[in-house]
């Protein structure tokens, strides 16, 4: 029900956008995410927008670099990732939460999850 699309290999530094499309238009009035899963390490937080789009959260690491946005008109949210680093290197997810009306940066709050796409930034 969510389809991620937009991986790929980056050198350091440069941009890459993802995109994460939903199939079910209610999807437009709750909170999503980004997270992201490098190997072997846990899935972590990456960015959340709440419904409207008027509310963001970053994670520290990808403050002021990455930006979450979304279009509920096309049922997709985005994440622009500027100056990538190797240490972006990872899997990432997006994801719905139905249970929550506010943001979370917790993912066990978050119920449906796309297949992910793969981000590999090259030193």
């Amino acid at each position: 029900q969510l389809v991620e699309s937009g991986g790929g290999l980056v050198q350091a530094g440069g941009s890459l956008k993802l995109s994460c499309a939903a199939s079910r238009r209610t999807f437009s009035i709750y909170p999503m995410a980004w997270f992201r899963e490098a190997p072997g390490k846990e899935r972590e937080f990456v960015a959340t927008i709440s419904w409207s789009g008027n509310s963001t959260y970053y994670a520290d690491s990808v403050k002021g670099r990455f930006t979450i946005s979304r279009d509920n008109a096309k049922n997709t949210v985005y994440l622009q990732m500027n100056g990538l680093k190797p240490e972006d290197t990872a899997v990432y997810y997006c994801a719905v939460s139905t249970g929550w009306r506010l943001p979370q940066i917790d993912l066990s709050r978050y119920d449906y999850w796309g297949q992910g796409t793969q981000v590999t930034v090259s030193s």
